[in-house]
């Protein structure tokens, strides 16, 4: 990969200009059995270049294993353009062939797109134009963002927007669409990430993304024209279970540190913003909105299993219980999601403390109860409204004393770095 850019700011992300005239984008057009569509692809793709494009750059036909004459095309055009090249693979695979150009270009910025040039390439400068300035790291066209516009048959629609929901719900996916053929990268940070990459097919763009968000990479979304290609080979319904393989083969890696993701955002350097400012801790709010979150659910289940306990016993006990068992949940959660606290070290002790935090919130809530029974002879609606009350007081002196006490070194740490 080439080292020919220019230093830039401290972020790390610097513009992608190769100072020695060597192509600064690299276009690869990854083709299976593609001999009629090849040649009018590679002319209007150049053609766009030519015109719209001001620095150099580079078209590389991907030929993986074409039976056809598919390769014959290539290497008449390559003949007929000097910035037009080709590769030609023994496999198939879509994935295997952009791994394949990805880690031997010497391009600062690498894209892809597919050859029936759906997507419509006014586009490609918004696409690109992020990773050559250094703002962004990865950039994709998209064809659910707000803004885009797309014709095809209702049957791709709905596959397409409930691929991307599962996206959402298993692998917690931001990204918008996976599957477009339209995507570029840094260099840098592809020769990063294709190591970790398994996928040698369809599911390597989606591979790809999830990899680039989990390691903390900025992905810039274009909205795109698309039209469907009533021709295109793709089977839907192999590509789609090869998907949904892939989606359990990730989740599965990702959730059992298979893929080494702390690693990747510290070579990266993507490690989350830290804000200083004078007597104002960092993540303030961000730990207030996931302490909240966490206080809702919290206090769901409390009031649940008090109900639930108080059908057979007291109040006080079943208030003792039901705040007992959902303080060590509610402990647990806030170290992980509120404090970003991760690994066991340390945990016993954050427990302990936690307990007493509950002691606390134990008085303030059986105290409520107390004074109430003392002064009336309360049903269970009047009840409920007291711990209520209390467990709100309770749950401002719990986030007080987490972030000042029980987890008060990590915040330190953060403040330090």
């Amino acid at each position: 990969m080439t080292a020919a850019i220019i230093s830039g700011a401290e972020t790390g992300r610097r513009p992608a200009i190769a100072p020695d005239g060597s192509p600064v984008l690299d276009v690869v057009i990854p083709v299976y059995n593609e001999e009629t569509d090849l040649e009018p692809c590679i002319r209007g793709l150049h053609a766009h270049l030519v015109e719209q494009f001001p620095y150099p750059f580079r078209i590389t036909v991907a030929d993986n294993a074409s039976t056809d004459g598919t390769l014959r095309v290539a290497e008449r055009l390559s003949r007929e353009f000097d910035d037009v090249e080709v590769r030609h693979l023994e496999e198939k695979g879509r994935g295997r062939a952009l791994r394949a150009v990805w880690s031997t270009s010497d391009a600062p910025v690498l894209a892809y797109m597919d050859v029936d040039l759906s997507t419509d390439l006014a586009a490609l400068g918004p696409l690109v134009a992020p990773l050559l300035s250094g703002h962004s790291d990865l950039a994709i066209g998209s064809r659910l963002a707000r803004g885009a516009r797309v014709v095809r048959g209702p049957k791709r629609e709905f596959i397409s927007r409930c691929y991307n929901l599962i996206l959402r719900g298993t692998l917690a996916a931001r990204f918008s669409d996976a599957q477009c053929g339209f995507k570029a990268i840094r260099d840098e940070l592809a020769e990063r990430l294709l190591p970790h990459i398994q996928d040698t097919g369809w599911f390597f763009d989606t591979e790809l993304l999830v990899l680039a968000q989990k390691a903390g990479l900025r992905i810039h979304e274009v909205p795109v024209d698309w039209v469907d290609d009533p021709d295109s080979s793709v089977n839907i319904v192999a590509t789609a279970t090869a998907d949904l393989k892939g989606i359990a083969r990730l989740t599965k890696a990702t959730l059992t540190g298979q893929i080494p993701i702390s690693g990747l955002r510290e070579q990266l350097g993507r490690a989350p913003i830290q804000v200083r400012a004078p007597g104002v801790p960092p993540s303030l709010v961000r730990q207030l909105v996931r302490f909240a979150a966490v206080g809702v659910a919290s206090t769901i289940a409390y009031l649940v299993l008090f109900l639930l306990l108080r059908t057979f016993t007291g109040a006080q006990v079943a208030n003792l219980v039901a705040l007992l068992v959902t303080a060590i949940g509610n402990t647990a959660l806030n170290r992980r999601l509120t404090f970003g606290i991760r690994g066991r070290e340390g945990a016993g002790l954050h427990q302990f403390q936690g307990l007493i935090v509950f002691g606390l919130g134990l008085a303030l809530t059986s105290g409520a109860l107390a004074l109430l029974h003392t002064m009336t002879a309360p049903g269970l609606p009047l009840e409920i409204t007291a711990l209520v009350l209390a467990n709100l007081a309770a749950t401002v002196l719990r986030f007080l004393l987490l972030r000042g006490w029980v987890f008060r070194r990590r915040t330190a740490t953060e403040m330090e770095s």
